[in-house]
């Protein structure tokens, strides 16, 4: 819905695509890669509990969950209340800024939306309850376009009105979801109603949380971290127009690999929760293949149609340009993204969030941005060269990935995971059924 949303602000100049560019893939980026990374946590143990046949504990943990991060969201309403003074601090145009703070503000309501959305996600997922979630989703994208539509050229809001319509619409998906897993017979075991067991232990929450949070934030922000870079390049419009544009596109392939990433998480947990070692061994590889496979073709697609894909979003010629002069690094990147993000969602599986969180400040931050910041700043390789540095910390996190998946001793994965659910399982008292 995000994506939908940034197409059509394209539609209204160069300036409103380089502030939704910014907005979208910048502090919004912020805010969901934090409130995922630490909805992680209840992804292993909803998983594992689910395995191990706890079904009790799902709900607590989907409460547990929800509580934390809605406190977290009350932090991250104050960044995008300042995001304004906070852009133009990194350097960004006050042109830009400007624009772009317009376009977060109306995606404030969205911030706790997020906040009980990926909680429920992984409390579905965890039960292989996928389908519910994509009708809603599919029907709430006609709703929101739609909406959008009406927002933008109808009613002339501009980026005000594109966020506003995507906060309704994340939190239509919200309010659907629970329904169903209330009414739902298909929860009837993991859902007992609130309870009063969700505020204990919070503070053991908390830990795991955020050692999830860290694993995923430092991945989620880390290709956002180009687009603040290339908006203090001298020609700071055209590479966000250009870098928009490839970021869409490898956000739609990004999707697919989410899927599997769910999906190798889900099977991972489920099958060390229930004591299946080779079950979840040979989940990871097949997993693997099949994402591998589908990002390979669609990056021989845009390879192939490197000219034009571009037409898309925009008639510009010149960003058309940039655009392709792009798309080898786009190719890789997909290629890339084919591997990581299954990777990342065994490791999830698995409850190793400590471990790929330093795994990630070494590849990513300590040698992937300097290194694109050097060939996009020093050697004057523009856009193209902050993007391909970056890659390279990308591909040194998958290759070590690969390297520590493959030496996994998965009879004591399942030991870890019997530990863990010994040490979160408790006592449930029911507040309201």
């Amino acid at each position: 819905m995000s994506m939908s949303t940034q197409i059509m602000s394209g539609h209204l100049g160069n300036l409103e695509l380089a502030a939704a560019s910014l907005g979208n893939n910048g502090i919004q980026v912020f805010a969901y890669g934090l409130m995922l990374g630490m909805g992680s946590a209840v992804e292993t143990l909803c998983g594992q509990a689910y395995g191990a046949n706890k079904y009790e504990m799902l709900g607590i943990y989907l409460q547990r969950s929800t509580i934390l991060l809605t406190i977290t969201g009350i932090g991250l309403t104050l960044i995008y209340i300042f995001c304004e003074p906070i852009l133009l601090f990194l350097g960004e145009s006050p042109e830009i800024a400007s624009a772009a703070s317009l376009f977060v503000y109306g995606l404030i309501p969205q911030i706790f939306a997020y906040a009980i959305n990926f909680p429920i996600q992984k409390f579905l997922q965890s039960q292989s309850i996928v389908a519910p979630s994509a009708y809603i989703s599919a029907a709430t994208l006609v709703v929101h376009l739609a909406l959008s539509w009406l927002a933008v050229y109808k009613f002339g809001l501009g980026l005000l009105g594109a966020s506003l319509v995507l906060s309704v619409s994340w939190w239509i998906v919200v309010v659907a979801q629970f329904v169903y897993i209330v009414k739902s017979d298909t929860c009837k075991l993991t859902w007992r109603g609130f309870s009063v067991e969700a505020f204990s232990g919070l503070g053991g929450f908390v830990k795991l949380s955020a050692s999830s949070a860290v694993m995923l934030c430092l991945e989620t922000w880390y290709f956002q971290i180009l687009v603040l870079l290339a908006g203090l390049l001298e020609n700071p419009e055209l590479a966000l127009d250009s870098l928009s544009i490839c970021m869409t596109i490898s956000g739609w392939v990004f999707m697919v690999a989410v899927g599997f990433n769910a999906a190798a998480s889900v099977r991972v947990s489920n099958e060390l929760g229930a004591g299946n070692p080779k079950s979840a061994s040979f989940s990871v590889i097949a997993v693997t293949s099949y994402s591998f496979i589908i990002s390979f073709i669609a990056a021989v697609i845009i390879i192939t149609l490197r000219n034009v894909v571009s037409y898309a979003f925009t008639d510009g010629e010149v960003v058309a340009a940039a655009v392709s002069d792009l798309c080898p690094l786009l190719a890789l990147t997909l290629i890339l993204n084919g591997i990581q993000p299954v990777l990342s969602g065994v490791a999830v599986g698995c409850g190793w969030q400590t471990f790929v969180a330093y795994v990630n400040v070494g590849c990513y931050y300590v040698f992937g941005v300097p290194l694109g910041a050097l060939f996009g700043f020093y050697f004057k390789m523009g856009a193209k060269g902050i993007w391909s540095g970056m890659i390279c910390g990308t591909l040194m996190q998958t290759l070590i990935l690969i390297w520590v998946t493959y030496r996994t001793d998965w009879n004591k994965e399942v030991e870890d995971a019997a530990k863990r659910l010994d040490h979160w399982h408790g006592t449930k008292e029911p507040l309201l059924n």
